[in-house]
């Protein structure tokens, strides 16, 4: 039986959680944080890595805040090798967010992509977006 306490969070509900304190975003990301354990893998990292950097989010808040964000994303997240690979997404780039939850043992995937939201179950693992997500008793 898979540990559902092991949250997969998809880079645009990470971002939405950085730039919008009080978004479902982020009340789904912290409860997440604070109930089980983020997993990352080295795919994600480098997408999330990318994305923060982005000029466009200057308007909300500073780069510098951007990356303190991502550093303790980081540091608190639990890395995980990606041994098994998975094509099962109608997007392509969303497989990675299937292979680290599969990896990972992960319970859930919380995610506002239809892409990734159009296969829950996958393997098991429930794919919710914010909203969903806060409904759930996984505490």
């Amino acid at each position: 039986m898979r540990n559902k306490q092991r949250f997969v969070v998809d880079t645009n509900v990470v971002v939405s959680a950085m730039l919008f304190p009080r978004s479902k975003p982020r009340q789904a990301f912290d409860k997440a944080i604070n109930s089980g354990k983020i997993l990352i893998s080295l795919s994600v990292r480098d997408e999330l890595g990318e994305v923060i950097t982005r000029a466009k989010f200057n308007r909300y808040t500073s780069e510098e805040k951007r990356q303190q964000f991502f550093d303790h994303l980081i540091e608190k997240a639990e890395m995980i090798e990606i041994t098994e690979t998975i094509t099962a997404c109608r997007d392509p780039k969303d497989d990675k967010y299937l292979e680290l939850a599969v990896n990972g043992n992960a319970g859930f995937i919380i995610s506002g992509d239809n892409d990734l939201l159009i296969l829950s179950p996958f393997q098991g693992i429930l794919i919710l977006n914010p909203e969903e997500f806060l409904q759930l008793n996984v505490i």
